[in-house]
């Protein structure tokens, strides 16, 4: 394909983001997966397990993966709902807010390094694409069904 088309500017650009996640994870025996889900848990109040797939934008059985590992490796831990005696609430341990606070420091630094050569206004025209990629997406319009 002579011209870069849009799919393969985003597939190639996150790979290269989620390459470079896991290579700095790994230097603490983690991965990206751990990293965004240590994010994404609430960590003071925790998150309840049913409202942290579609918080990550994941399919239950691969979060369910992710999150007995996690579990194993120490650094959350489950406790019942005390709302809704049939469901779970995921909580951050002690070592898991460690981790989570180095999480936050590497997402950081990537986000301070690209917002330093990039302009205010070409990452805004960025974030409304992205924006619009996904809302396409996510009400069908690219492909209707018929």
């Amino acid at each position: 394909m002579k011209d870069k088309t849009i799919d393969y500017m985003l597939r190639t650009t996150w790979l290269a983001v989620n390459k470079m996640y896991n290579e700095e994870a790994a230097k603490f025996d983690s991965t990206m997966a751990t990293g965004f889900t240590l994010l994404s848990i609430d960590k003071d109040q925790g998150t309840s397990s049913t409202s942290l797939g579609p918080i990550m934008g994941m399919e239950a059985t691969s979060l369910s993966r992710i999150l007995k590992k996690m579990e194993q490796q120490g650094l959350i831990e489950r406790k019942p709902n005390p709302l809704d005696g049939r469901g779970v609430i995921i909580h951050l341990t002690d070592f898991g807010k460690e981790k989570r606070d180095y999480s936050r420091e590497k997402v950081l630094t990537f986000n301070n390094d690209i917002r330093s050569q990039v302009s205010e206004e070409k990452l805004q025209h960025f974030y409304e694409v992205a924006d619009l990629i996904s809302e396409r997406i996510s009400n069908k319009k690219i492909y209707k069904k018929k």
